[in-house]
């Protein structure tokens, strides 16, 4: 059945069209954008109205063994905040880390309709798949660790990188996940060998094989680029969050030398001063790297003051939060593929490491000359919420505004940063790109995160404000694959989204050297690892190579 819709005289922001700001129609013929319709085709008209392509969130954690942990860690963070059910949406609870229901309705009511799960061991991916199955609206995918496999290992340090790339693609395929995560390269085997032990230099041997993280982050960056992956090596770097981690992140994209890669939440890798001591501002310095060059892009992961939730395959980084917290705290490991740390956290205005970490991800912002390559993320729910973009965009957008909410943090961490000295506002096509067609296009989706035709009719709808937070807190319309699920703030239906993932081809001989492997060392037979396609009904394969 055909469905057609035009939507008129709204202001409409597409930069990857380079529609700024423009009064013109927009048509949707059967979940696509068109260039026309027919005169009766019915029409929703957006006077007054802001229309963006729907939002779509690159690095986030939603679903997994790792946040189902998170969510049963806090029951008090769910009993007061409960998502009811309705005609037409289920139930669920709200909180920091969501269930699955509400996460889908929450993303939605904010204007997003994509959304990345930014780190699963491949031997959680049927759980990854089904959680994200079960969040509805949103097309979601998600990356698989890789950056401390012990079988990757075993290959990289004999020096067999043919085969290193067919098992890489191997676990891609297998797993239906969308692409490379390394988090912390080597730091879950000094983990294992030592409680607090951390990988602390990129050249430091790691414990049991003849492998640096250096040569994990190097090898791993040239198989996403060789394999023609969408998206590039989604590198956590080491030492995050400890000062003078500066020089290591500078470090780490100096490896790609001049292939893609794209560093995550790179605010908590911007820290300079000493070891142990508080951490000074290094904003410039990072900022002036990517700045000039344009193969690194990044989210920010920016700190908003409140709840969250430290969620990370950085077992050593759970540890030190936990000493910092002494509250309650889970840490794991993953037969052979990762760790996994979770500390509930509270961000505090007053306290110096948390109100310099909020400058630093503000200033990152206002550095950056591409806003194409420094995207949207609070690296939810590390961060903070995904339900904090709203007042994120109105600080980025309201000079005014973010120095009032300065002046209320700890005086001596600002005197650290210079963003009282960036008077830069973004503006509406800025936050078009950070939010929407930025990520789109860092992930390769060429038919997310714009309005031209042939792609998703994924557009969402803002009644245009003053107030920046009001309006972006509450999309007047969402419209989804061509249908319309929030029709005047209300839900109008519901659906489920599809899955993304990519399926790079590979010799099948890597299989006669990944089953002894499994057979010796995995609780799982190899046989029943790959993941069936039954886990991904609604899939859409995204093509790599060249």
């Amino acid at each position: 059945m055909s469905t057609m819709l035009r939507i008129t005289n709204g202001r409409v922001y597409d930069p990857a069209n380079d529609i700024d700001g423009e009064i013109r129609d927009v048509c949707v013929r059967d979940g696509r954008i068109v260039e026309q319709l027919p005169e009766d085709a019915p029409t929703l008209d957006a006077s007054g109205m802001v229309v963006m392509p729907g939002g779509v969130d690159m690095h986030c954690h939603i679903a997994g063994s790792k946040v189902n942990l998170a969510r049963k860690l806090q029951p008090e963070d769910h009993r007061l905040d409960v998502h009811p059910r309705t005609r037409l949406t289920r139930s669920g609870t709200g909180g920091v880390v969501p269930s699955t229901f509400t996460t889908g309705y929450r993303y939605a009511t904010l204007g997003y309709t994509t959304a990345m799960e930014a780190a699963a061991p491949p031997l959680s991916a049927r759980h990854v798949l089904e959680e994200l199955h079960d969040t509805p609206i949103v097309d979601a995918g998600f990356y698989i660790l890789m950056g401390n496999n012990e079988f990757l290992y075993r290959l990289l340090e004999k020096g067999r990188m043919e085969e290193f790339r067919h098992a890489v693609a191997w676990w891609l395929s297998s797993t239906k996940a969308y692409g490379i995560k390394l988090v912390n390269p080597g730091s879950d085997e000094a983990w294992k060998g030592k409680r607090n032990a951390n990988i602390v230099d990129l050249d430091q041997p790691v414990n049991a094989f003849d492998v640096t993280p250096r040569k994990v982050i190097k090898a791993l960056i040239d198989v996403a680029n060789d394999l023609g992956l969408p998206h590039p090596a989604h590198i956590h770097c080491n030492n995050l969050g400890h000062s003078g981690n500066y020089a290591t992140t500078l470090e780490t994209m100096k490896i790609a030398e001049g292939r893609r890669a794209h560093i995550t939440h790179i605010q908590f890798h911007s820290y300079g001063g000493e070891p142990g001591r508080n951490p000074t501002s290094k904003a410039a310095e990072i900022s002036e790297y990517i700045n000039t060059h344009p193969n690194i892009s990044a989210d920010v992961g920016q700190v908003m003051f409140g709840k969250s939730t430290s969620m990370t395959a950085d077992a050593p980084l759970a540890w030190m939060l936990r000493n910092v917290t002494r509250g309650k705290w889970v840490n794991a490991d993953v037969e052979c593929e990762s760790g996994c740390g979770i500390v509930p956290f509270t961000y505090q205005e007053h306290v110096y490491t948390h109100a310099i970490q909020w400058a630093i991800g503000l200033e990152l912002f206002l550095m950056a000359e591409d806003p194409w390559r420094m995207v949207l993320s609070t690296d939810h729910p590390n961060g903070g919420s995904f339900l904090s973009y709203p007042r994120l965009i109105r600080l980025l957008m309201d000079r005014e505004f973010r120095r009032e909410q300065a002046a209320r943090v700890n005086q001596k961490a600002l005197a650290n940063t210079s963003l009282l000295d960036l008077d830069r506002e973004y503006t509406l096509r800025e936050i078009a790109i950070v939010t929407r067609a930025g990520p789109a296009r860092l992930l390769g989706l060429k038919h997310k995160g714009h309005l031209g035709v042939g792609a998703d009719a994924d557009i969402t709808i803002y009644d245009e404000q003053e107030d920046k937070e009001a309006m972006f807190n509450a999309a007047r319309y969402v419209i989804k694959g061509g249908e319309l699920f929030i029709d005047n703030h209300e839900f109008c239906a519901d659906t489920e989204g599809r899955i993304l993932h990519v399926a790079p081809e590979f010799d099948d001989s890597i299989t006669e050297e990944l089953r002894p492997f499994f057979e010796d060392y995995y609780s799982i037979r190899f046989e029943n690892y790959a993941v069936d396609d039954r886990y991904a009904p609604h899939a859409e394969v995204i093509p790599t190579g060249a």
